[in-house]
């Protein structure tokens, strides 16, 4: 079972390295992963070994606060579990942590800078002659001088008092994080300024000026409060660019609609979205959200799919077409059947992809988690070593204490453990942008890596269907072969006789009735039009009945090697025509191979198809090997073929007879996906049925893992010359030194700085940057108006069914439909098996005259169906 669960009180790399570690020595803990910067721990355990209250408790011996995380769609705690497991979070958990996270730093901030101000003018005033009051001015008011400080010291740190409590706690634990840090710096701080202000008592009642001066002029609360307040400072800077990383999932949340409208007893009825239950109608209006994932069975509409699959475009939408919950109804009233409710939505699915994916670590993060796991202790130990150096070296203990308080604060690891997981959440989250739902931080950092491509062919290269490309009619019309093929096909279940019967549909070829139709298995159909007898099919079926090939035979080949799956037509003495069909390269393959090519991928066509057929479609595309006739149990060894060779490969397919393949691939992904299959089975999961989102991703994984190695060569860089610096290290060659209040400022800047740089991955845009064709611009254009003419089609037009009687034949069918395709404007369906005609017809034609007019051809309208 695996669960997310919120933690609280983490505010390092070592914590959250403390955390992992406490959880992972649990007994049937399998994997555990915690992220500091979405203060969330993911748990896969065995739960007949372990319970949540078991986990929620190790959290909290270790020193934090935990609980179940509430699931996206808000649902509450299970009911049995006791308050007092629920952890710190169990009150409530503000509607957004983030936010709250933010005001509550803002007003620690606020009243720290409130006290700062006074308390640096007391404290430094006089060093740019600035005027105190009488009573805190001279020797002999030393002890108010310094008091004075200390009152204006307490509002500070009882403010800031967290980091006190944490890190004095975490330090007890033996697990020191940067609260330990700032605590015992503060602290030494604190506790040496009351240890003067008792030494200046003595030196007064001793009548001791000396010790009053000397201990006077090194009082170091400033030093504490300052500490305190650029840290927070820091903290609140932090957490305002953290809560940006996660823009792209809010904003994606945002989207899901609350509440759907149901018809239920025949009514309209509003109930929240998390009511509605598989099977019902739901009611989508004119710019309104789909609440559910589903079918429409009435109306048709254009629907902008931008959020989910990144589409720029509205797509249009009818009957029997499928709907994605979160998407937006741009212009059609239609009513759908909701197939996937609540949690197994397709929205739900990416919140929780997404979500996890954020949550996850990177193995380039494993470096990071070990360094941090003894970073504080050996920090502890060098500010120890620091001061007792200086002392031995005879400076004073001043002097000392200042050098091992700066070495404690600029020390803190937050940009180290702050330096992965940005970076992977924008970059998620970006990829949620285009459509690119990233499973993982692992599968994110190794897309990155990949040197070799495999693509399934069909529905990935291509488009999935066969269509027709090439009607080449032999002594008569391109019509009259048509009308022919059309017929023969008719009555034929095969997906290459659907591509004829689709073309002849588009081109308003008649269909007429075949006698005697007789289907010859892997060979072809024959049938009688009239007196003459007609053949369709493969070689083979024209050599067995005598049709000689010979004259066209080139022609034939030539169909055959360009990928395209010639079909013959033939009358009982010759061949009559030819008609080629082929599954179609996407519009978008070519530039999309090119730009992997371009990446230095080698790319490879993986297929079943035949070899002629796939060598055919190779030919046409830049790929450097093509490998066919394979199984989808053998596409598994083909790829462990090309791992063995030491390439790091990623499988590119459609998710369901891939799937053995997706799992094998260092880097799974599936394109076009959205079932269940390709969800489990592929690593990176591309909503668009678009090619060029493998391109997309690859750069954004290469983005990403660029922007964590420029973070973590900050983190690692920032410590490595800001310990020496701040030890003293170049004070007595150049006399250089970092105070306690320039360490605190430059440790909070050094975080702010690595969250700022994960954020430039925002800016990433997405396909082919080195693309200068324009030919998607043209075919974006084309696809536009097409849309916004089926739009105002939909708005103008009605559609109409008529039940008709008395249609005996094709001829019947073909009266009926120029009866009604005889008023300008209209289009018809007649089919002759339902007795009935679908008329799409302007608003301004009456059904009236529809009825007249296929009365007159002699039929018998029963009923009029709007």
């Amino acid at each position: 079972m695996k669960e997310k669960f919120n933690v609280t009180g983490m505010t390092c790399s070592a914590c959250s390295s403390r955390v992992e570690k406490s959880v992972g020595k649990l007994e049937g803990v399998k994997q555990v992963s915690v992220n500091l910067l979405t203060n969330s721990m993911q748990v896969e355990y065995e739960e007949k070994d372990l319970s949540r209250s078991d986990i929620i408790h190790r959290v909290e011996q270790a020193g934090y606060g935990a609980a179940l995380a509430q699931t996206t769609n808000r649902q509450s705690l299970a009911a049995d579990e006791a308050p007092s497991a629920r952890g710190e979070l169990a009150g409530g958990t503000p509607s957004n942590p983030m936010e709250e996270q933010v005001r509550e730093m803002k007003g620690r901030f606020v009243l720290s800078l409130g006290f700062l101000i006074p308390l640096m003018y007391i404290s430094m005033g006089h060093m740019i002659s600035l005027p105190l009051p009488g009573f805190l001015h001279g020797h002999e008011n030393a002890v108010s001088f310094a008091f004075t400080q200390f009152l204006l010291c307490l509002p500070i740190v009882y403010a800031n008092r967290q980091y006190f409590i944490k890190g004095f706690r975490t330090l007890a634990h033996g697990a020191p994080n940067m609260d330990s840090l700032i605590a015992v710096g503060s602290s030494a701080a604190l506790v040496y300024g009351i240890f003067a202000i008792y030494r200046m008592s003595y030196g007064l009642g001793a009548e001791n000026m000396d010790v009053v001066m000397a201990y006077s002029s090194d009082l170091y609360f400033e030093s504490a409060a300052t500490i305190l307040t650029l840290i927070t400072l820091g903290k609140l800077l932090e957490a305002r660019s953290k809560g940006k990383t996660s823009e792209a999932l809010t904003k994606l949340m945002d989207l899901a609609p609350k509440t759907a409208l149901v018809e239920r007893e025949g009514r309209e009825v509003q109930v929240p979205v998390e009511e509605v239950l598989a099977g019902e109608t739901v009611v989508v209006k004119p710019g309104s959200s789909i609440p559910v994932d589903g079918i429409i069975r009435e109306g048709s509409t254009s629907i902008d799919e931008s959020a989910i699959t990144g589409e720029s475009l509205p797509v249009y939408k009818e009957i029997g077409m499928s709907v994605i919950a979160a998407t937006t109804n741009k212009s059609g009233f239609v009513k759908i059947e909701a197939t996937k409710v609540g949690a197994d939505t397709t929205f739900s699915q990416i919140i929780r992809l997404v979500e996890e994916a954020s949550s996850t670590k990177a193995p380039i993060a494993k470096l990071a988690d070990k360094i941090a796991g003894v970073f504080v202790p050996v920090v502890m130990a060098i500010a120890l070593l620091t001061a007792l150096v200086w002392l031995l070296a005879g400076a004073d203990f001043e002097f000392a204490l200042s050098m091992a308080i700066s070495v404690l604060v600029i020390s803190c690891p937050c940009a180290l453990g702050l330096a992965t997981p940005v970076a992977i959440m924008v970059g998620t989250g970006k990829g949620a942008e285009h459509g690119i739902l990233i499973k993982s931080g692992e599968a994110l950092e190794l897309a990155h890596s990949l040197d070799s491509v495999v693509l399934d062919k069909t529905g990935t290269i291509t488009e999935g269907r066969p269509v027709v490309t090439d009607v080449i009619a032999l002594g008569g019309t391109p019509e009259a072969l048509l009308e022919i093929a059309c017929s023969l096909e008719a009555k034929s279940e095969h997906p290459l006789a659907e591509a004829i019967l689709d073309y002849g549909s588009q081109k308003g070829i008649v269909i007429n009735q075949v006698a005697d139709f007789q289907s010859i298995s892997g060979k072809g159909v024959r049938g009688a039009l009239g007196e003459q007898v007609y053949f369709a099919g493969n070689q083979k079926l024209m050599k067995e009945n005598g049709i000689e090939l010979a004259d066209n035979q080139e022609q034939i080949d030539q169909l055959a090697m360009e990928g395209k799956t010639p079909m013959m037509f033939a009358s009982s003495s010759r061949l009559i025509g030819l008609i080629a069909v082929a599954d179609v390269v996407k519009a978008t393959s070519r530039e999309a191979i090119q730009a992997l090519r371009d990446l230095n991928m080698e790319v490879t066509m993986l297929t079943g198809d035949n070899q002629k057929t796939a060598e055919g479609i190779g030919r046409s595309l830049p790929l450097n090997q093509v490998i066919a006739e394979v199984l989808p149990q053998e596409k598994e060894k083909v790829l462990a073929g090309l791992q063995a060779q030491g390439k790091k490969v990623a499988m590119v397919g459609d998710g369901i007879n891939d799937a053995p393949a997706l799992v094998r691939a260092d880097v799974g992904m599936a394109i076009g996906a959205g079932t269940d299959i390709a969800m489990e089975s592929a690593d990176i999961i591309l909503m668009k049925n678009d090619l060029l989102d493998v391109v997309t991703a690859i750069r954004l994984s290469r983005a990403v893992i660029r922007n964590i190695k420029q973070n973590l060569f900050w983190a690692f860089f920032y410590n490595c010359l800001g310990i020496p610096l701040a030890a003293g290290l170049l004070y007595p060659a150049f006399g250089l030194r970092l105070s306690p209040m320039f360490a605190a400022a430059a440790m909070s800047f050094s975080s702010v700085f690595v969250v700022s740089n994960a954020l430039r991955l925002k800016m990433f845009k997405g396909g082919n940057p080195g693309n200068n064709n324009s030919y998607r611009a043209e075919e974006a254009v084309q696809k536009k108006a097409i849309e916004l003419k089926k739009i105002e089609e939909q708005e103008e037009n009605q559609m109409v069914t008529l039940k008709i009687e008395g249609m005996m034949c094709q001829n019947c069918v073909k009266h009926v439909k120029e009866a009604l395709e005889s008023f300008k404007g209209a289009s018809a369906e007649v089919n002759l098996d339902h007795k009935e005609a679908k008329v799409e017809i302007p608003s301004t034609i009456s059904t009236d005259a529809l009825k007249s007019a296929v009365e007159q051809a002699g039929y018998t309208v029963t009923d009029i169906i709007k």
